[in-house]
């Protein structure tokens, strides 16, 4: 059973009477469809529609589970802590442990479904084995199929939510009503703005981390993580539309580079010469 303990990786556990309606009311995610056996992609955002953390969430007894970036977790519960007002929410940091586990046929007692994989990755949050895995194994399944995380891969209050892919994997909700920035992020849903996507890359050698993407002598993104050749990267999907169209290779620091859609997001590239926001 393929596994790794994430020590990048805590959680915050948010409990009391008002929990839900509480995050319901801040957080990008639809909570009221979450069910006991998944962890949910979801984020907290900026007013103007940036993400300031991203996270998991799933339920426990009596509340919620946050599993964020550990160097965001003392942040975040400082700022879902200026929104408490006088709701009834205790909002604590836990020590229990974050294990990734994948290619089980069935999930075990105890796994939670990750849902920003198509299927098979799991999240456990309670020792599994005396063998720690391999963390690097599971970066590359993460880099494999384009899942993007704050701290590792981008910076708070850089990115909108359509960047990052998380219209795709139900991470934002445009039915639920309100939350923290969703005025900005359901007009770029409703007039098709999204221009700059996470996407695959594979290269001929090694990536490096920030460099920038080209095209036709021209930057159109940058490479955001990466092990050894493959990677993700953050790209203007019209520019490389372009690009390609007009036979231009992608590369980064002159090595070839080609860039994919991620095979479970629905997204599509633009059509050549098609405009966007930045």
């Amino acid at each position: 059973m393929p596994h790794a303990h994430l020590p990048d990786r805590a959680t915050l556990l948010v409990t009391g009477t008002e929990a839900e309606p509480f995050l319901q009311n801040l957080v990008t995610a639809d909570l009221a469809s979450l069910s006991d056996g998944e962890a949910r992609p979801s984020a907290l955002l900026t007013p103007q529609g940036k993400i300031l953390f991203d996270f998991l969430v799933s339920r426990i007894e009596g509340g919620l589970r946050l599993d964020v970036a550990a160097g965001a977790r003392g942040d975040l519960a400082k700022r879902l802590t200026l929104y408490k007002l006088r709701a009834k929410v205790t909002i604590a940091p836990s020590d229990e442990p974050v294990v990734a586990v994948w290619d089980e046929a069935a999930p075990s007692d105890g796994a939670l479904a990750d849902r920003r994989f198509p299927a098979r990755v799991f999240r456990r949050y309670e020792e599994i084995a005396a063998d720690d895995g391999n963390p690097s194994d599971f970066e590359a399944l993460r880099l494999s199929l384009g899942i993007a995380e704050a701290e590792r891969d981008f910076p708070g209050s850089d990115v909108f939510p359509h960047d990052v892919l998380l219209d795709q994997n139900e991470g934002v909700s445009f039915r639920k009503g309100c939350f923290v920035g969703q005025e900005v992020v359901s007009r770029m849903q409703h007039r098709g703005t999204a221009r700059r996507r996470v996407m695959v890359l594979r290269a001929e050698g090694h990536l490096t981390p920030g460099s920038n993407l080209e095209a036709g002598g021209k930057a159109i993104g940058t490479v955001l993580s990466a092990v050894e050749s493959l990677g993700i990267g953050m790209v203007r999907i019209d520019r490389l539309v372009d690009a390609l169209s007009a036979g231009a290779e992608l590369s980064a620091d002159g090595v070839p580079v080609e860039a994919e859609v991620p095979s479970w997001a629905g997204y599509a590239l633009p059509q050549p010469g098609a405009g966007g926001e930045a």
